[in-house]
């Protein structure tokens, strides 16, 4: 940060303000995470001065030799870490993925403007990308949803597989935002091939432990994977897309220049080290550590008297109804920030608040892993979650509340002491 220390110290100062903020913060919002300090510094390299188009060994600007170099590099990696057939990595976002799915279902002729494509809805834990009024994707497309059981607040597999018969969707989506139990990928398979359907499966919040092997892999059973890199993988911003080698050619061209141009090679090379990394015993320890702390903080937040959402969890999210506690999703979150811990308000199956207050919230469980965080350390922060919750507007609490957590998050630094040049 010298250069831009000495040249633009106001822009400067922002910067140092976020890194004290994280450094000085329990994050719990689920689809966040601490990129390595190889990452922060690829996506800044000098891969930012290139432009170029296309594929190795087909672009449409010349000195692309390494890039070329880096792309294949990063592909191999990305092949091997998934056990897929084919990876594109030239997506900006876990959005944009989707969009490259959508594009490449067109170009393959399997689906036109105004077919149906069936998924889970944003209010039961699906993605604004998978059919919400307020993504124009809604406007190519008929979306038609499939519920949850109302019971146990899990997909209604039964239910799935009616709605499938009933709407006779081009494509069926599984996966989400919000949604903290396993799904079963083979099952939803077998449905969309009764239904002459393809199976896409948006993995966005999940690779990261699909990576590790500590949950079960998408990509046996799918036609399409999508994902974004910087949520559970821990990496920079931006998407990747595996699919069978049958629809690979298709998918690139619906990627390039079906729906990006110059891509950003500078956050490719940070996706390369992350495939690397992701591969690591490390990471599949810390990925580990997630999803027992996520069990542990919904255990503990039960026995305290919040409902947890489907009964639990089986990957980094923990999903609250709030209202037995009688406050709304964004009072907690609110509250909780004053604190000094983030999550997100978020709707809930059935919600019939406003969206702008929600009846619950989203707790994610990558960041604090990754800062080294045992159930020891949740404990705390379940405690904290509900001295918060029954003192929502009782600032002496919040306070008191507040110390406890900065006591517990200076035990832990957001990098280690040897990259601090890095950020100050």
């Amino acid at each position: 940060m010298k250069a831009t220390k000495q040249n633009d110290p106001e822009l400067y100062e922002i910067v140092q303000e976020e890194y004290r903020r994280q450094q000085g913060n329990i994050e719990m919002i689920a689809s966040e995470s601490t990129a390595p300090v190889e990452c922060l510094e690829l996506a800044g390299c000098v891969f930012n001065n290139k432009t170029t188009e296309g594929y190795p060994g087909k672009r449409f600007q010349a000195g692309s030799q390494y890039a070329d170099k880096m792309e294949l590099l990063a592909v191999e990696r990305g092949k091997k870490l998934y056990e897929a057939e084919h990876v594109n990595i030239q997506p900006y976002s876990g959005s944009s993925a989707n969009y490259g799915v959508y594009a490449c279902m067109m170009r393959m002729g399997l689906m036109n403007p105004g077919d149906t494509i069936l998924s889970m809805s944003l209010d039961d834990g699906g993605h604004l990308t998978h059919g919400s009024p307020a993504n124009f994707m809604s406007k190519f497309f008929r979306f038609e949803h499939y519920a949850l059981d109302h019971e146990t607040e899990q997909i209604d597999y039964e239910g799935l597989a009616a709605k499938a018969k009933e709407v006779h969707p081009k494509l069926i989506i599984a996966g989400g935002s919000a949604y903290p139990q396993l799904i079963d990928y083979e099952r939803i398979a077998d449905i969309a091939k009764e239904a002459n359907a393809k199976l896409m499966v948006d993995m966005a919040h999940i690779s990261g432990l699909v990576a590790a092997k500590v949950i079960p892999s998408p990509v046996p059973y799918a036609d399409f994977v999508s994902s974004s890199m910087a949520k559970t993988l821990c990496g920079p911003r931006g998407g990747f897309i595996l699919c069978k080698e049958e629809y690979a050619k298709k998918l690139d061209s619906a990627v390039f220049p079906g729906t990006v141009s110059s891509i950003h090679l500078q956050t490719m090379a940070a996706k390369a080290y992350t495939f690397k990394y992701a591969a690591s015993l490390e990471f599949r320890e810390i990925m580990g550590r997630v999803v027992a702390n996520a069990k542990y903080l919904a255990r503990s937040l039960s026995e305290k008297g919040f409902r947890i959402v489907s009964g639990g969890t089986e990957n980094h999210i923990v999903l609250l109804d709030l209202r037995p506690r009688g406050i709304t999703g964004k009072q907690f979150q609110d509250a909780l920030e004053y604190v000094g811990i983030t999550l997100n308000k978020n709707m809930i199956p059935g919600d019939t608040a406003s969206p702008n207050l929600t009846s619950g919230v989203r707790i994610g469980l990558t960041s604090t892993a990754q800062r080294g965080f045992h159930e020891e350390d949740i404990e705390v922060i379940a405690q904290i979650m509900d001295q918060v919750a029954e003192n929502i507007d009782d600032h002496t609490v919040l306070d008191a509340c507040k110390k406890k957590a900065s006591e517990l998050i200076s035990k832990f630094p957001l990098y280690e002491k040897i990259y601090e040049d890095y950020f100050i």
